[in-house]
């Protein structure tokens, strides 16, 4: 067709750099997640931990506060190896619930709407949609789980000296390993959740499902055949035993109390936890399956 009026004139505007274009999803996201009221209250919830983890740490160092206390450094929670673990597996654990309620309508939406012809008809390819997708939740999750973590080892080094720093940099390594692995599983089940579950309510309740109802099975095995195998099955004891493992704390024989009687032992056995290799190879699976499922379902359009 004839055109007339020739008034198209090119954009000479600033440009956003190509490698930063996947930024402009969760820019947008997060004035719908902030407007949660629920999710802002579970969110600020989120740093209780930290702050009262900061909190014993200073305790620790600090002779004046404890006498206003009215307790010694024996009395307070020993700052180690296994209070840099725990603190990793509650705002873990935390972090799960926060992503339920971030997680299942970040794809939902655009694919009940017939957005994604929008998104990727521009210079944006299906692998940066999924990564701004996936900032979302890996920002978020960040703010809550390794960032504070190594900020309280910086400060506890900073408060014993360089010694204590290198004598346990494992831990600084254990808490930014585990937390990112933790929450790149996170996003990538929570996406293919969303791709394939389109019903917010019902994708929430599958993230659920996924991470309760194996490890409800894997005690059933467990207690039935005496073995620690079963714990394969179950995302919170794969998730447990990798965290250990970073930590040193990963121990494969438990001694198990099998029955009581009269409050005296009757028979104690010994039971093998499955081997590290195969917590992670578990993981590795479950990150492959979701990103297959993303594959398959992120076309720009979609054949019925």
């Amino acid at each position: 067709m004839a055109v007339y009026e020739q008034t198209y004139r090119p954009y000479e505007g600033k440009l956003t750099p190509a490698w930063s274009r996947f930024l402009v999803l969760p820019r947008y996201a997060y004035r719908s997640v902030f407007a949660s009221k629920i999710f802002v209250a579970l969110f600020a919830v989120c740093f209780i931990y930290p702050l009262v983890a900061s909190i014993l740490i200073y305790l620790h160092h600090n002779t004046n506060a404890m006498a206003i206390l009215q307790t010694t450094v024996g009395d307070l929670v020993p700052i180690d190896r296994d209070f840099f673990h725990n603190f990793v597996f509650a705002q873990a654990m935390l972090g799960f619930f926060l992503n339920i309620l971030i997680g299942p309508p970040l794809i939902s939406r655009d694919l009940a709407n017939n957005a994604l012809p929008l998104y990727l008809c521009r210079p944006f390819s299906r692998a940066e949609y999924v990564l701004g997708k996936m900032s979302v939740i890996l920002i978020l999750l960040s703010m809550i789980t390794w960032i504070p973590g190594l900020l309280l080892f910086l400060f506890q080094s900073y408060l014993e000296g360089a010694s204590w720093f290198v004598q346990n940099l494992r831990i600084a390594g254990a808490i930014l390993v585990g937390s990112l692995i933790w929450i790149f599983m996170l996003a990538l089940l929570s996406l293919a959740v969303s791709a394939w579950v389109r019903w917010r309510m019902a994708a929430s309740a599958a993230l659920l499902g996924i991470f309760f109802i194996p490890s409800a099975f894997a005690g059933l095995i467990n207690n039935l055949f005496d073995t620690r195998w079963g714990n394969l099955i179950s995302l919170r004891a794969v998730i447990s035993a990798v965290w250990a493992g970073l930590f040193g704390t990963f121990v494969r024989q438990v001694r198990d109390v099998q029955e009581f009687r009269n409050g005296r032992v009757i028979r104690e056995v010994i039971l093998t936890e499955p081997p590290l290799w195969g917590a992670w190879t578990v993981l590795l699976l479950i990150c492959l399956i979701s990103l297959v499922l993303l594959v398959r379902k992120l076309r720009a359009y979609e054949v019925v």
